[in-house]
């Protein structure tokens, strides 16, 4: 016979069961309510200690100042330029033949002028030499054609000779004064074509590679040329500006030569100084930006063709106008406003008018003056009607690069490098046994050779 359990007993311990666990559940319940309400409590707390401690009437903010200056500012357009040769030549052979010595080195700087390459010039001699010895022979005729031509003008005066054979010599003769000018020119064109076997610099500037070795066969029509020659000095950059500013530029190249500067690897240091020389008759469609070409001394070589660059364009000087730190103006919903420092060291945010500005200090239209002051530094606790305490720019203090010698978990005074002195030298930053031994610690002295931690 299976056991049964009795029902009535189940169902009194189930019903005991049921109100302890509802009770657990509800103090958990409840200790998750108190902590919750005691953690946000604890937090409104501390942030309005915070915020007292913050607005506290008689705790200054400091903040760094400066005054509002006057001064010339020049307007300048920014834009991306290539350095480009003001020439390039590809020096050719004239006339064919055999190159005999090439006269320059690679990346010299020659002048107008100078002899580069020779070549072979015995056939271009013959050539001249044969035509200075036709005329030779002409002149000869000649001479004799005009001793004939007085005989028979003295016949035919004398009626012992007719002028029919006067005026036969007489053209005879200047038939041979065109032969022997006809041999001047032949003569003319040996001789510059004997001058083409030395190939000559046709401007000034800097050879590259060569192009074509010594003893090569050279021709009139080889296309490589035997080097190229670029001229550096003067050089020019051609840059871009959009083509909202073509009217501006216009109008300032109206009024006189306009300076460009060129700027170095570094974005900020301006290597070269130049001036433009032409704008370009038409906006490119495809970038809606306009040409613009500038031209540059570039006495260190320090722009060099293929380059890019950054330049800016000097347009116009603001003249006389109120100058402020970048950093004194600070923007919000209003607009522009910088914090102005009156009385008592009381600020004030007064509302300015930006006309100008780059990284370092920006031109005021409207609103501030020579006799303020502005803050510059500090503005994360700063406010409208705050007391602010007006600080010294020091420069920053020199770090130290040199780890220091730690010893019982202090820094040793002997590792400090004095402002004067600044770095120790080698042998201060040893560890030789004499310096260990100035530098052990009192519970160190009476340990021979001094302990290894000294050293570390």
């Amino acid at each position: 016979m299976l056991f049964k359990p009795d029902e009535n007993n189940a169902a009194n311990v189930s019903g005991e069961a049921t109100p302890k666990r509802r009770r657990t559940v509800w103090i958990a319940v409840g200790l998750l309510i108190a902590g919750g309400l005691g953690y946000l409590g604890w937090t409104y707390l501390q942030e309005t200690r915070m915020a007292a401690s913050r607005s506290r009437p008689d705790l200054a903010v400091p903040v760094l100042a400066a005054t509002p200056r006057i001064q010339d500012v020049p307007v300048y357009l920014d834009g991306v330029g290539t350095v480009k040769a003001l020439n390039t030549v590809t020096v050719r052979a004239q006339v064919d033949g055999k190159l005999l010595s090439v006269n320059f080195r690679e990346g010299q700087d020659v002048r107008a002028g100078d002899v580069l390459a020779e070549i072979d010039p015995a056939i271009y001699q013959a050539q001249y030499d044969q035509a200075v010895a036709k005329k030779a022979q002409d002149e000869a005729v000649l001479a004799n054609a005009r001793t004939d031509l007085v005989r028979y003008e003295q016949l035919a005066a004398s009626k012992a000779g007719t002028t029919q054979q006067a005026d036969t010599q007489r053209a005879l003769v200047a038939q041979y004064e065109a032969q022997v000018k006809a041999d001047q020119a032949a003569i003319d064109n040996a001789k510059a074509t004997l001058g083409y076997t030395k190939v000559v610099a046709p401007l000034s500037g800097r050879a590259g590679l060569r192009q074509v070795d010594q003893g090569n066969i050279v021709h009139a029509s080889d296309t490589t040329g035997l080097v190229v020659i670029t001229q550096l000095q003067p050089i020019t950059v051609w840059f871009s500006l959009p083509q909202q500013q073509i009217v501006r530029v216009n109008a300032a190249a109206a009024r006189g030569q306009l300076a460009v500067d060129v700027f170095g690897n570094d974005g900020r240091t301006v290597v070269d100084t130049g001036v433009l020389r032409g704008i370009d008759n038409q906006v490119d469609p495809t970038t809606g930006t306009v040409k613009l070409k500038a031209e540059f001394p570039n006495s260190r070589f320090q722009l060099w063709p293929g380059q890019f660059v950054n330049v800016r364009l000097q347009v116009e000087t603001l003249s006389q106008v109120v100058v402020v730190p970048t950093a004194a103006v600070q923007r919000g919903p209003a607009g522009t406003f910088s914090y102005v420092i009156g009385a008592d060291n009381i600020v004030s945010a007064w509302p300015v008018t930006v006309v100008q500005q780059n990284e370092t200090d920006a031109v005021i239209g409207k609103g501030l003056t020579v006799d303020d002051r502005v803050v510059t530094t500090g503005f994360a606790n700063l406010a409208d009607g705050a007391k602010v305490e007006i600080g010294r720019d020091d420069p920053a203090v020199a770090p130290d690069l040199a780890p220091r010698r730690r010893q019982g978990g202090k820094a040793t005074g002997g590792d400090r490098a004095s402002p004067k002195s600044g770095q120790r030298t080698r042998t201060e930053q040893g560890s030789g046994a004499p310096e260990a031994a100035d530098n052990k610690g009192p519970e160190q002295a009476g340990q021979p050779g001094g302990s290894p931690k000294a050293s570390q």
